[in-house]
């Protein structure tokens, strides 16, 4: 339990500090901070990290700079060491964000803080700008009533999955060294419901390209006998699930079950956005097919688009696909797996190249230690009911460098990042409550946590 005359005063100090939130929110949110240099100018990236690095210093953090990562990127590692005999607990976020996609499909413009409905819109308002003003937010409260160390990380190459902070913390594996690590990269399972992420899903990302003749042939004169690549691609692609949207991929768990929070599945259809009638995948809950089972998704295809297509019989084809592993399962193994799926579907003998382009082990987070339970106690008290837990469906491959990096640290994932938010899709937006609730949790937990 915390103390109530505490959370008040703490509650009193964060609720007074919200319009400030906002502003640096709608600062943050101006900055174009894709970690993309083909698509936004690098600069944008490089005004983001000052941005942070300066409101940490400001807001009472001493060690500050900006380290170059592997990829290019800048980290903002911020720190204030911890009293004698306290512990030191490390704040993760990132500043770089998604691009904005299809801008026309925005009803707010995406650069700009836009408040409608009770929201927050722009893109990174919740992933991940949101939860650097969490931290913040969270720091400025307690101001000089810190009782133990604190350490700010910002990633700026998160989105871009290039391992930039991945390879940067193995190189400088005592620069982060913390007991608790607190990654602000995730959220609740729904507004007003205080959650601890315990799971990620890892994931195997490739290429496929399927050949079958050495040029386009006319489909009059050559169709039938003529192998059609992209009607055995077609073929390949449809291999990989059932005819429930079961993942079929031999070798690969399908029959797990989730053991957490469940995810009733008219809200499902609610937060993913699924058209009316249209049946949801997997003999599994929503929570089993969310969280304990793998996914295989067709993420694109290379083909003849449908305007400008003559009648000839395509000779080569190629998809991504992402698949997308549950704790338990080694990635290395999934890949293998796939591949032989892959080879031993493809129709006709047609040739078939498999390239990897990324691959992810997934993560599961511990339970029972001090940290995690003050955490419980500040999510708690913060939101006046307990905290539950969920699994997610991305993938955070510095989570498990951070665990082998410190392996007696703890390692909670939280945020302000809900189903409502539409991360990496148009119209973000963020919950001011779940930012103002969420900092009062962080602050409360700086403040009782003794390692």
């Amino acid at each position: 339990m915390i103390d109530d005359q505490r959370t008040a005063a703490l509650r009193e100090q964060v609720a007074g500090l919200m319009p400030q939130a906002k502003t640096d929110l709608a600062q943050l949110v101006s900055l174009r901070s894709v970690a993309d240099p083909k698509q936004f100018p690098q600069e944008e990236c490089e005004r983001a990290a000052q941005w942070v690095a300066d409101a940490f210093a400001a807001a009472g953090l001493t060690r500050v700079g900006l380290h170059e990562t592997p990829d290019g990127s800048k980290a903002v590692i911020a720190a204030r060491p911890a009293p004698d005999g306290a512990p030191t607990v490390l704040l993760y976020c990132h500043y770089d964000v998604q691009p904005p996609m299809d801008e026309a499909a925005w009803r707010t413009p995406p650069w700009e803080l836009t408040e409608k409905n009770g929201r927050w819109y722009g893109r990174g308002s919740a992933d991940c700008k949101g939860n650097i003003i969490m931290h913040l937010t969270a720091l400025r409260a307690l101001g000089a009533d810190l009782p133990l160390g604190v350490t700010l990380v910002a990633e700026g190459s998160e989105e871009q999955g290039t391992r930039g902070l991945e390879l940067f913390v193995e190189a400088n594996p005592d620069l982060l060294r913390a007991d608790a690590i607190l990654i602000g990269d995730c959220g609740n399972f729904a507004v007003g419901v205080p959650t601890l992420t315990e799971t990620l899903r890892g994931g195997v990302n490739v290429v496929v390209t399927i050949e079958t003749l050495a040029g386009a042939m006319h489909s009059g004169m050559f169709g039938g006998p003529a192998p059609d690549a992209l009607a055995a691609l077609i073929h390949l692609l449809a291999s990989l699930r059932d005819e429930r949207g079961n993942t079929t991929v031999a070798g690969l768990p399908n029959e797990q079950v989730w053991p957490g929070v469940q995810y009733p599945s008219e809200q499902f259809h609610a937060d993913a956005g699924v058209l009316s009638g249209v049946d949801l995948t997997g003999d599994g809950t929503v929570a089993d097919m969310l969280w304990a089972r793998p996914a295989l998704t067709v993420l694109g295809i290379d083909a003849p688009p449908v305007v400008g297509s003559s009648a000839a019989i395509p000779p080569i084809a190629r998809a991504r696909l992402s698949l997308r592993i549950p704790p338990g399962t080694d990635p290395g193994r999934a890949h293998e797996a796939l591949i032989a799926h892959l080879e031993a579907n493809t129709p006709w003998h047609a040739k078939l190249t498999v390239e990897l382009e990324g691959i992810a082990a997934p993560f599961r987070s511990g339970t029972g230690g001090p940290a995690r339970a003050a955490m419980e106690a500040a999510l708690a008290a913060s939101y006046g009911r307990p905290a539950t837990t969920q699994g997610q469906g991305g993938s955070i491959p510095l989570c498990n460098v951070f665990a082998d990096t410190y392996p007696g640290a703890e390692i909670m994932l939280l945020g302000v990042e809900e189903p409502a938010c539409l991360i990496h899709a148009p119209n973000e937006s963020v919950d001011p409550k779940e930012i103002e609730r969420m900092a009062l949790a962080e602050a409360l937990f700086l403040a009782t946590y003794t390692g």
